[in-house]
């Protein structure tokens, strides 16, 4: 959680704590060692590395939140409305929908797209959400079918309850608490597909700073100057691996049996 309001923090206040401007070039100093002056050093273009992370994390958080978002409340209708009706619905949603999604990698789902539409923020969101919802779909759908036989889903519908209020109302605060884990550990999955994608040169166009951008550009001097690749590794491994243990940690709060096991 630290780590993660570390992250926010940088992204929400990131002109006000940055101490350089991201994007201002200085020849002079490139590729300058990290010192008082430059804490992480400077690129090959001069640029101060550690001002470049603390934007970078904007990029990753808004994307990141933005995917899971997409992702989640896409998968939450298609997964309910497949596990709540069944028959013939869930049986093209899940064999047929859900299949097709899966047999492609999201990686390569998401590259395609923005290599059709053109890189940018919004562009990144629409790809790396156009196969995250599968995940979700799959979960909601399960635990859906699972709670629409229970006693107060039949006490709703024989009170006369809708099949929108049954679902909203009495089904999915029955169902969250999964969700809310595989959102957690989707964050940290967003965070570094929107890495990936910008390694790849298709996620936010320069002179935006973007942590796997930084890695791209870090690569062709690792061994001259490591510290280009080290930081926004680090940075990236960071946020990857708070947002894993912070589902984890849910993980563990919400499952009745997990804490029965870990006080046994």
């Amino acid at each position: 959680m630290a780590l993660v309001i570390t992250f926010v923090i940088f992204a929400v206040f990131a002109p006000w704590i940055a101490p350089h401007d991201p994007a201002a070039i200085h020849l002079p100093t490139r590729l300058e060692a990290p010192s008082e002056t430059h804490w992480f050093g400077t690129d090959e273009l001069g640029r101060d590395i550690f001002s470049r992370i603390i934007y970078g994390s904007r990029i990753s958080m808004l994307v990141g939140s933005c995917v899971v978002a997409a992702s989640l409340g896409l998968g939450l209708i298609i997964g309910s409305v497949a596990g709540f009706y069944g028959g013939v619905i869930d049986r093209f949603v899940n064999i047929i929908l859900m299949n097709a999604f899966l047999s492609f990698p999201g990686i390569l789902l998401a590259i395609a797209f923005v290599a059709f539409r053109g890189p940018g923020i919004f562009n990144l969101v629409l790809a790396l959400s156009l196969g995250g919802w599968v995940g979700y779909a799959r979960l909601v759908r399960g635990q859906v079918l699972a709670a629409r036989e229970r006693e107060f889903v039949e006490a709703a519908r024989a009170l006369g309850a809708s099949d929108l209020r049954i679902v909203v109302r009495h089904i999915l605060p029955n169902i969250i608490q999964p969700v809310i884990v595989q959102a957690a550990i989707g964050m940290a999955g967003a965070i570094l597909a929107e890495a990936t994608m910008s390694f790849l040169g298709l996620g936010v166009p320069p002179p935006a700073a973007s942590w796997g951008a930084m890695l791209n550009d870090g690569r062709a001097h690792l061994f001259d100057a490591p510290h280009l690749v080290i930081f926004p590794a680090l940075a990236v491994m960071l946020a990857v691996l708070s947002f894993n243990f912070i589902g984890d940690a849910l993980r563990d709060f919400l499952d009745p049996r997990s804490r029965i096991e870990a006080g046994l």
